[in-house]
């Protein structure tokens, strides 16, 4: 196939440009973590590239539901540690909770996983200082490598590119 016509020599130059534009994504949302010198920088690279999409109404919808989906996780799992010794009766309860708590907020199942993620970070993994501080780091972490994410988007966009024996 010719270049223009998506064969080879344009799938190899969407996923190079595709590659660069990740990969400076996730430089950048570490190295903005590390600025605010937060102990677990690596989770906004980790959260940039769980959004970075190929197109800005994608990246929205993931975005929104995982920062809602932390914020409630952060939460839930502050309140529970600050309240209850942590057990995992405890664990189980709260993630029953979240459950119940993310359709009153509109949120769906996706917004759920990454609140049970950010509540097992919150409460199951031991730590001196509280949890509160754990759970306010964990959002933030996530909240920078969303932020970073849809910046790229806007930025630095990309032209989808076809699946291989798809039509454009």
């Amino acid at each position: 196939m010719a270049a223009g016509g998506g064969g080879w020599t344009s799938r190899w130059g969407w996923l190079v440009v595709h590659s660069a534009r990740t990969g400076v994504a996730a430089v950048v949302s570490v190295m903005v973590a590390r600025l605010f010198r937060l102990e677990q920088a690596y989770w906004a690279p980790i959260t940039t590239l769980v959004i970075t999409q190929s197109s800005l109404g994608a990246a929205l919808k993931v975005s929104w539901q995982r920062f809602v989906g932390t914020a409630l996780g952060a939460v839930v799992g502050a309140i529970a540690a600050g309240y209850f010794v942590p057990s995992m009766l405890v664990f189980g309860a709260s993630v029953f909770l979240l459950g119940l708590l993310c359709p009153l907020v509109l949120a769906d199942r996706s917004a759920y996983r990454f609140g049970g993620i950010t509540l097992a970070i919150v409460l199951l993994i031991p730590r001196t200082d509280p949890a509160w501080r754990a759970a306010f780091h964990r959002f933030a972490e996530v909240s920078i490598g969303i932020a970073v994410a849809l910046i790229l988007t806007v930025v630095w966009p990309e032209e989808e590119i076809p699946s291989i024996g798809e039509k454009k």
